[in-house]
């Protein structure tokens, strides 16, 4: 799909030029190189934890540079990628993580929501401005164990939590600037599978993000989830998970506009993607504040549940605004999904939570084949939805009434 560059968000404030510079990073130009086989790291099924972390340091110390990773399967725990230090993976190459919990440190962390004690991801970056992970090769989360350990506890305890079965992320970015993720298979995470937070100016290009819904689920490993972000594009990518695509996070609970730790998203651009399963193609929330200036355009669509989900908690205060798609096709099972999102309710003792609001909604030029084309809940004494407009889109319906109670987060 060819792009068609806009030049402005939909609250008419203008596209940063940022956003056009689309160019894959070439290896020769990420610093000195640095092979992992000329360091102890070897494709042999064990894990080489110290051995990657002793090499991201030495890169580190000696003025940074680029990682790069051979044709081969190398597998490690939790890794801290610091100033300077990129990675590089080679096609036929793969970067395994450890299905052991016990290779992914507890620390002070962001997730669902929420700055906890909970485990490292596979790959972790910090406080970085100028951080390239690419290639033509794979990151595997190696996630079957946790996943199956999942349903087991779900059957024992229906319910039971995301964090209550101990897993790890792929990929965690945050307080990070100019990042760039390229070219790389991203599969098997354990949970989430990139996760930013407080980040700006991050890329994905090209990227394949994967997870598979059967024949064991992955459950939540959403593709890409974005908290408390600004500037961000994802372009020319293909998802493939068992939870959200894209998911803009922010904060969660009554008093969640006002702690410091949460925050908006604004400006992400999302394009020339193609979306296969997935349970929602953008989804707003569930654990979200506010989201403004969202683009999303150009997508080929197959046979995922939402295009576009807001996720509306009865027990956080929302915004959600100045949001477009355009130029949508393919096949869908809820067009637009509005809905209550009673997941985990906590509402932590205050009674009068202010309402939500969803405005300045704007789909449209879009050919799609759906299930349910409006699955539109009004809720006035939760939320108020304001200027949404669909509009220009040749749509087929071919759903039945009950299929209205499907896929919504209310089922």
């Amino acid at each position: 799909m060819d792009t068609i560059h806009s030049d402005i968000f939909p609250d008419g404030t203008p596209v940063d030029g940022w956003f056009h510079n689309t160019s894959i990073p070439e290896l020769t130009k990420l610093g000195k190189q640095y092979i992992i086989t000329d360091y102890g790291i070897h494709d042999d099924g064990r894990i080489y934890t110290e051995n990657f972390q002793k090499l991201i340091d030495l890169v580190y110390n000696a003025g940074g540079g680029v990682i790069v990773i051979p044709r081969g399967t190398y597998m490690t725990g939790a890794l801290f990628f610091r100033q300077g230090v990129n990675l590089y993976i080679e096609d036929g190459a793969t970067l395994m993580g450890s299905d052991d919990i016990s290779d992914y440190p507890v620390c002070e962390t962001r997730i669902e929501g929420e700055t906890c004690q909970y485990f490292t991801a596979l790959i972790n970056a910090s406080g970085i401005d100028g951080f390239t992970l690419c290639g033509n090769g794979t990151i595997d989360g190696n996630g079957l164990r946790s996943w199956k350990a999942f349903w087991q506890r779900r059957t024992w305890n229906p319910d039971c939590t995301n964090k209550d079965e101990q897993r790890a992320r792929l990929i965690y970015i945050s307080d990070c600037t100019n990042v760039t993720v390229a070219g790389l298979h991203i599969c098997n995470s354990q949970f989430w599978t990139n996760h930013l937070y407080r980040c700006s100016h991050v890329r994905y290009l090209n990227c394949r993000i994967t997870s598979p819904s059967a024949p064991v689920k992955a459950p939540s490993t959403d593709a890409i989830d974005i908290d408390a972000c600004t500037d961000i594009l994802i372009k020319g990518c293909t998802i493939n998970v068992n939870d959200d695509a894209v998911a803009l996070k922010g904060g969660k609970g009554p008093f969640a506009d006002n702690d410091p730790d949460n925050g908006a998203n604004e400006r992400i651009i999302i394009e020339d993607c193609t979306f296969e399963f997935c349970h929602g193609c953008l989804t707003c929330g569930s654990e979200s504040v506010h989201n403004k200036n969202i683009i999303m355009r150009h997508i080929k669509v197959n046979s995922g549940y939402n295009l576009l989900w807001l996720k509306m908690r009865p027990d956080t205060p929302q915004i959600y605004e100045y949001i477009t798609l355009e130029d949508i096709r393919g096949q869908i099972f809820n067009f637009i999904n509005i809905n209550p999102w009673t997941q985990f309710y906590d509402n932590k003792g205050c009674a009068d939570i202010p309402a939500s609001i969803a405005r300045h909604i704007i789909i449209r030029k879009s050919t799609c084949t759906c299930n349910v084309f409006r699955n539109i809940k009004e809720a006035p004494e939760q939320y108020t939805l304001a200027d949404i407009q669909i509009d220009d889109n040749i749509i087929e319906e071919i759903g039945t009434p009950s299929d209205k109670t499907k896929h919504t987060g209310a089922e």
